[in-house]
Formats: C-alpha cells, structure tokens, sequence
C-alpha cells in the first residue's frame, strides 16, 4: 500500500489537504483511499502472477542443460524482451557466433522451451512456449 501512495503521492496530498478542509464528511476522502488500496491489490496480484509464472518457467527450464548463454537469452525473455526474438538477436544478447545461436537455438527449440512464431525464412523467429510444459 505505501508503494501505491508513493506512485500516487501528487493525489494523496491534494486528498489529504481537500479532506482537512472539508466538513467531517470524508467519504471522497475514504473513496479515494479505497480506490488506491484497489490499485495496490491489483498492482500486487499482476507482480506475483509474473513472479510465478518465471518461478515456473525456471523450473522448467531447469529440467534441461542450459549453459550461460543459454541463461542469458531466456532471462531476457524471462524480464520482458521487447520484439521478436530472432537467431541474429540471440547471437547478439549471448555475444556468440550466428551459428553458435542456430545451435543453441535448434536445441531449445527440441527440448520445447522455444518455439517458433507463424512466419518462416529469413524472418523466423522465436518465444518461449506458452504451455510450461516442455519435454522432460
């Protein structure tokens, strides 16, 4: 909750100075209170469906030989990685050879934490697979 008000702190202390000036009915202040525990509730479930969901990927994820580049591709799509995931941009996050990518790229595809997305040819590329399940 203090998270929240620290993100809404500019409405927090025109409420709190509009609720001292008021007579003694504070029901927008107690509506505006409400408002912003809902916000923090929402804001906390959201974090921990992302937590969770990671925590179950890893586990996954876990299940298979995953060296340091490999680690370091799938904690970026982990985190959030913006755009498609292509075999160049593997190279370039693993700081790796374009065919060190294919490799490690064609292996997580086998093992299922990769798949590939609709188009093919030169504008292949990848995400990690939805189900959380992958081969054991």
């Amino acid at each position: 909750m203090s998270a929240q008000i620290a993100a809404d702190r500019r409405a927090y202390y025109t409420e709190l100075e509009a609720a001292q000036r008021r007579d003694l009915d504070f029901t927008p202040w107690l509506s505006w209170f409400l408002g912003c525990l809902e916000r923090a509730i929402v804001g906390a479930e959201s974090t921990l469906a992302g937590v969770l969901h990671k925590a179950r990927i890893g586990a996954q994820i876990g299940r298979h030989p995953v060296n340091d580049r490999r680690r370091l591709v799938l904690n970026r799509l982990l985190d959030g990685f913006e755009g498609l995931l292509t075999t160049s941009k593997y190279a370039k996050l693993a700081k790796s050879s374009t065919d060190t990518a294919l490799r490690d790229v064609s292996d997580l595809l086998d093992s299922g934490i990769l798949v590939r997305n609709g188009s093919g040819g030169r504008s292949t590329s990848y995400r990690l697979s939805e189900s959380g399940r992958f081969d054991s």
